[in-house]
């Protein structure tokens, strides 16, 4: 069984994305990592080859501007990293994503277990989202995304799908299907919304670019603020385990407070209940215009 890594990342040093901390928490369980380097304004090319091993293929790439609708373009350049790819999995991580040292056994195990499966289009892994500090996390599966695929077979009719979140196959007649997946049982953390608050308001509002029009850019450039950068903080909870040992000097190094005293004191069962009917609140909530503008401009 051969296993291609693979990932893509622009700006990784103006945005502090921890992707050296993100392609090593896999390297032990590929035989291959395909890195995307997109022009940057910063030495991210020099940042990941400073990464020491024979297993790491970088291609250079150019963002396409014009592809910034709905996140299109992250998908594009995932699958210039994928179609390099060479083994019987590929394994996608994203420049904020990192697996715990605890959960490869977990994933080397599903990926042998379905290699010859061949009904098995991919594997997916759980998430668990980091959220204004390595010490606090979203507790809400309903309104962070609870699972994704991150390792598909290599295949021609398979491709990263929308803006890269995950992954669909293709059909002859150009019609996109949902793949057919197994749990790894692995658990994926998300670091993305751990920064300090004035690097997090510049990679939002940068990020955005790729969603958003114009106008609703500039209304985030006037509105978002170091001190309203972190608002989602209804369904924060205490993280009580331990970070991959390649997180160990980031988490050391971080430098900016946080106030725990944000969490929720809802109890866990009141909390429960209201995490179960959160669509039918949420679009209680859209028809009523309750919050509406505060997510529109800060998720």
């Amino acid at each position: 069984m051969k296993v291609s890594g693979f990932t893509i990342i622009k700006n990784a040093l103006l945005y502090d994305f921890p992707v050296v901390e993100s392609i090593s928490s896999i390297l032990p369980v590929c035989d291959e990592f395909v890195v995307a380097v997109g022009k940057s304004d910063d030495d991210t090319l020099g940042l990941i080859k400073s990464l020491r091993s024979d297993k790491i293929k970088i291609i250079e790439t150019v963002w396409d501007e014009q592809l910034r609708k709905d996140g299109k373009v992250m998908a594009v350049e995932t699958n210039k990293a994928l179609s390099t790819c060479s083994g019987d999995w590929c394994f996608y991580i994203q420049a904020d994503e990192v697996l715990h040292e605890n959960e490869l056994p977990k994933v080397q195990k599903a990926m042998e277990k379905n290699l010859l499966n061949p009904r098995i289009e991919g594997l997916e892994v759980k998430y668990k989202h980091f959220y204004a500090s390595y010490r606090t996390f979203q507790d809400n599966r309903r309104e962070w995304y609870s699972h994704e695929i991150r390792i598909v077979r290599r295949r021609s009719d398979i491709f990263s799908f929308g803006d890269a979140m995950g992954f669909r196959r293709k059909d002859g007649a150009g019609e996109w299907h949902k793949l057919r997946t197994v749990n790894s049982g692995a658990v994926m953390f998300h670091y993305g919304w751990v920064k300090p608050p004035s690097t997090m308001k510049l990679k939002k509002i940068e990020t955005d670019k790729l969603y958003l029009p114009d106008e609703i850019i500039s209304r985030e450039k006037e509105v978002i603020t170091d001190d309203n950068i972190y608002l989602d903080t209804t369904d924060l909870a205490l993280f009580k385990g331990t970070h991959p040992k390649v997180m160990e000097e980031r988490v050391k190094k971080a430098d900016w407070d946080f106030d725990v005293s944000k969490l929720s004191k809802t109890p866990g069962w009141a909390r429960a209940v209201r995490v179960f009917l959160h669509p039918l609140l949420k679009r209680i909530g859209r028809l009523l215009g309750v919050k509406e503008a505060q997510r529109r401009y800060y998720r």
